[in-house]
């Protein structure tokens, strides 16, 4: 019988190509395959081998990215409690385990992230509780509570700012780590805040590459904001605004700054760019008391994050219109100077 020749009793139409490549020593058994028949395939010179413990690779020569990521998940579910062994299937190993780290990046498509061929591991993401050990090209990442998959050809994929954080983690060069971070957001995989929270949950930002490829990010991910908040207004045909001012008192102290101030109105528009886990009392203490002090002025402040400027821009440039509108009715607002800022 040769490698290509079909495998019995079971049939294996129900696979994809590459889960008929890619077997489990147990799943060949459920094939009719024995463990003596196939360590016997996978000596040297074989039609098969063996490419990771208990997973069998069904054609001579190395194996493509594909098949080294499912070969990845196949020894994750076959390791450890409650594991079967079977493949991904449907929906992925029923562990809930995920390629994350640079692998999951170039899943994800990242310009910046190395090719899957080149990497010289694949990292999945586990439950903590599980008890599995590092071999070959497969190493562990363990957390607590794992997040939601994103399936991207097939794969079970961490999303990309917990695949971010795992390569992080891992890497030292600078430019790599500044390039990765600051392609997350321009190309809009996702927010500055959640890659920030997610850092910070790793205990990432003490290093200073990081916290210089982090300061891009922010840098890059308010730009952005800016932009969508000018296409939100000029978009929209709302009135044009004074843009990037500072408030402050006739002879007395700062109010803050404001993204957009429309003095007429006396309605103001700040992006809030905070990250998801950051302290609520320390922001209490600046931009909310700043913000809560213009209100007590009379003025309305409008706060937008760039996650809803990025999904719901025609909401938000409603939220503003009305605040606008609603200004007619409301008693006259304190005077303020307006300067830039």
């Amino acid at each position: 019988m040769s490698h290509n020749t079909p495998l019995s009793p079971r049939p294996l139409h129900h696979l994809s190509d590459v889960q008929r490549r890619v077997l489990t020593t147990r799943q060949l058994r459920e094939h009719g395959v024995t463990a003596s028949v196939a360590a016997e395939r996978c000596r040297a010179g074989g039609p098969w081998q063996q490419i990771l413990p208990g997973v069998h690779l069904l054609h001579p020569g190395p194996p493509t990215s594909e098949e080294r990521l499912l070969a990845a998940l196949l020894y994750t579910a076959s390791r450890g409690q409650g594991a079967d062994g079977g493949a991904p299937g449907d929906r992925g190993p029923r562990d809930g385990a995920m390629i994350t780290g640079l692998a999951a990046l170039a899943l994800h498509h990242f310009s910046s992230a190395p090719p899957l061929a080149s990497l010289d591991h694949v990292d999945v993401l586990v439950p903590r509780a599980r008890r599995l050990r590092a071999t070959d090209f497969v190493r562990f990442v363990r957390a607590g509570t794992l997040p939601g998959a994103q399936y991207l050809a097939g794969v079970p994929t961490a999303p990309v700012a917990r695949a971010l954080a795992d390569a992080v983690a891992r890497l030292t060069d600078a430019a790599l780590v500044r390039g990765l971070l600051t392609e997350s957001v321009r190309h809009g995989h996702c927010e500055a805040a959640a890659v920030v929270a997610e850092l910070s949950a790793a205990r990432l930002l003490s290093r200073p590459h990081v916290v210089d490829a982090v300061d891009a990010l922010l840098a890059e991910g308010r730009s952005i904001a800016e932009g969508r908040l000018y296409d939100l207004v000029r978009g929209h045909h709302l009135p044009e605004p004074l843009w990037n001012v500072e408030l402050r008192l006739p002879g007395g102290p700062a109010l803050g700054g404001v993204d957009a101030y429309w003095r007429e109105q006396a309605v103001a528009v700040e992006i809030d760019a905070r990250a998801p886990r950051q302290d609520q009392d320390a922001w209490h203490g600046g931009s909310g008391r700043s913000r809560e002090h213009l209100e007590r002025l009379g003025i309305t402040v409008v706060r937008v994050t760039p996650r809803k400027l990025r999904e719901s821009l025609a909401e938000q440039a409603a939220v503003v219109r009305t605040a606008l509108i609603a200004a007619a009715d409301r008693a006259p607002a304190s005077y303020v100077v307006v300067l830039p800022r």
